[in-house]
């Protein structure tokens, strides 16, 4: 499984967005995913998704099928639900 956040820099939540993630990976060890979507591979991977609101977080399982969302900059998960998804088998 993992995690992957949708955002775009230079934003008004791009700066909690950006703590948000060193924080994590300070705490956990774990690295979250990253998407542009102003890329052409962030656009395929909104549209596959759904995703148009930004941030999102998204947990996806190896069946590439979307277990849980987090959308918005007032809905950043909490570390431990983040965590959970990262669990390794």
């Amino acid at each position: 499984m993992r995690v992957v956040v949708v955002w775009r820099e230079g934003m008004d939540y791009s700066r909690q967005i950006e703590e948000w993630l060193h924080d994590f990976e300070h705490r956990t060890g774990k690295q979250i995913e990253s998407v542009d979507p102003d890329t052409p591979a962030g656009t395929g991977f909104c549209e596959a998704y759904g995703i148009v609101r930004y941030p999102t977080f998204i947990a996806i399982d190896d069946s590439s099928q979307m277990v849980q969302q987090w959308t918005g900059e007032e809905n950043v998960p909490r570390f431990d639900d983040v965590a959970f998804y990262t669990l390794e088998d």
